[in-house]
């Protein structure tokens, strides 16, 4: 036996049990480890105020563009060559005479079926007097009546051409452009002048699908042109069906323009009032946005420590407020906090301090911290 224990597996052996007692003994002596403590989570405070929706009658704000009422090309209605024309600028009623074409041998025409009616008149009256004596047929007395229709029929023919010669208004307005200069020739048909009423103007606009139900013909509109001119106008035209691209309906509002202060072609904004609704005067400041993207306020919930998050609809915008609709019709609004709030978040809740009220409705906070302790200091809790 001794000659397989040699000093060398000794010396192993040895040095192999004082590692064991040295790791066994460090793991007997060691202590466990300690549990963590709970972390405690601090419960936020908040400052709150009851709101209560009042009846509104909100204003939808639409941008739109300002053309006249009509606008006539005055066409010729014969060829011929312009003899007179008035000037850009000139006002005119309907039925005023703009411009003139040459007669040509237009006036000879006239002159030659009157002519030929005087003729054919006399040969008519012979015809019926030697049909009276019984000398001439009926046959002959309608041929000779028949020669004389037709001969009133040129004269009438002539007469419309010589009159064509006259360009009159067709409306009422301001010559805009003359497209045929004095002493230029014109086609039947040809263009002469452009003419433009602007009174009344018509502003344009494309309404809303939500908003359409809410307007109606004959409805006020306030009116604002580029430039700050105001105005009131009505609406006279709703499209009975939405545009196809944009599904919003085309509203045609008429402006009075009398002294056509206003020209067309301007942009203008055009407010119209939607149906009444009960909503709540909020700060804009109070506006949060959800996960999902949502907007809405945070609300005190029953329990008084539950804090709610509630989506709204805003129906009127101002730059010192706004008007939300989709909360109950009184409730107890997050005014007041520090840092992000949660839907189902626990919370201390004081009420908004007297002094700061009107503040936070302008959307005018500017330190939450300062206020929050004056809400504190009021309601005798320690602060967070």
């Amino acid at each position: 036996m001794t000659r397989y224990l040699s000093s060398s597996t000794l010396a192993f052996l040895a040095i192999l049990g004082f590692l064991a007692f040295w790791i066994g003994g460090g793991m007997l002596s060691r202590q466990p480890p300690e549990e963590a403590a709970p972390v405690e989570v601090a419960v936020p405070h908040v400052a709150a105020s009851i709101s209560v929706a009042e009846e509104i009658v909100p204003r939808t704000v639409l941008f739109g563009n300002v053309v006249p009422d009509q606008t006539s090309i005055l066409r010729a209605r014969t060829a011929g060559i312009v003899e007179e024309v008035v000037r850009q600028g000139h006002v005119a009623e309907q039925g005023d005479q703009l411009a003139l074409l040459s007669a040509d041998d237009r006036e000879a025409g006239v002159a030659r079926a009157q002519a030929a009616v005087g003729s054919a008149e006399r040969d008519y009256d012979a015809a019926r007097q030697l049909r009276e004596r019984g000398v001439t047929s009926e046959a002959e007395l309608q041929s000779r009546f028949a020669q004389l229709e037709s001969a009133r029929a040129e004269l009438r023919a002539a007469q419309l051409e010589l009159q064509n010669t006259r360009l009159t208004a067709p409306i009422g307005g301001t010559v805009s452009n003359v497209m045929a200069e004095l002493g230029s020739f014109v086609d039947a048909g040809g263009e002469v002048l452009e003419i433009v009423r602007n009174d009344p103007l018509i502003a344009q606009i494309e309404v809303r699908q939500s908003e359409i139900t809410s307007v109606s013909l004959g409805q006020a509109a306030q009116v604002v042109f580029q430039g700050g001119r105001e105005a009131e106008g009505r609406v006279r035209f709703i499209a009975p069906v939405a545009t196809a691209e944009t599904r919003t309906f085309r509203v045609e509002v008429e402006i009075p323009n009398a002294d056509n202060a206003v020209p067309a072609g301007l942009s203008a904004q055009i407010s119209l009032e939607m149906d009444g609704v009960r909503a709540h005067r909020l700060s804009p400041a109070l506006i949060r946005l959800d996960d999902a993207g949502r907007i809405g306020v945070f609300v005190v919930g029953d329990d008084d420590r539950t804090l709610r998050f509630v989506p709204v609809d805003i129906v009127q915008a101002r730059a010192e407020a706004i008007w939300v609709t989709g909360l109950d019709d009184r409730a107890r609004v997050v005014t007041i906090s520090q840092g992000a709030l949660s839907d189902g978040q626990q919370a201390r809740i004081s009420d908004t301090p007297d002094a700061y009220r009107g503040v936070v409705g302008d959307g005018e906070v500017a330190d939450a911290a300062a206020l929050l302790g004056a809400a504190e200091a009021a309601d005798g809790v320690a602060g967070p």
